[in-house]
């Protein structure tokens, strides 16, 4: 009886499952911010945005440095995220194909009035919500240890020094 009065809690299905400082988060939640990260920055042949951790990045960073209003906002748009996902395909976000995933996020695109006379209105925090999770996604991408590693090499200040610098015009290069 003491057994099955402890495992209760974790047979709901709104049970958090990771905690933070300021709020707590569930599955599906952490399964969402996951799979709109991974659909901005996708596996390749170089690492995505879940092989580089880039879901959890948002979290933390969600968690530590942003102030509680904005961090209302963002579950408030996370809310009609999953709200616009319904609307536009009858089904939560983690469960379309990556061409339904691309035109939900091609809704958040700014396009010159004249290309889309009628762009669809979003919501403050649904605004909020999806540019957190993509500059912070493409932030922590270009701050992870395998972008400054493999796709740009980071040279440390002073850089180095190329002793063999060819002068055609030697007259010219005393001159001037």
């Amino acid at each position: 009886m003491m057994g099955s009065a402890a495992l209760l809690p974790y047979c709901t299905k709104s049970n958090p499952t990771a905690h933070f400082n300021h709020f707590d988060i569930t599955l599906d939640q952490q399964n969402l911010v996951a799979d709109l990260s991974e659909t901005i920055i996708p596996k390749t042949t170089t690492p995505g945005a879940i092989d580089l951790g880039l879901d959890k990045f948002v979290w933390l960073m969600l968690d530590d440095c942003t102030k509680k209003e904005d961090q209302d906002a963002f579950f408030k748009g996370m809310t009609g995220f999953n709200d616009l996902t319904q609307k536009m395909y009858s089904k939560k976000f983690t469960e379309l194909s990556k061409h339904e995933k691309a035109a939900v996020l091609k809704t958040f695109e700014t396009k010159p009035v004249q290309k889309n006379p009628n762009p669809p209105e979003h919501s403050n925090e649904l605004m909020s919500f999806y540019g957190k999770v993509h500059g912070l996604t493409v932030w922590g991408y270009t701050e992870s240890k395998y972008f400054m590693t493999k796709e740009i090499v980071y040279e440390q200040i002073p850089g180095r020094y190329n002793a063999h610098f060819p002068v055609k015009n030697l007259k010219a290069a005393k001159n001037g």
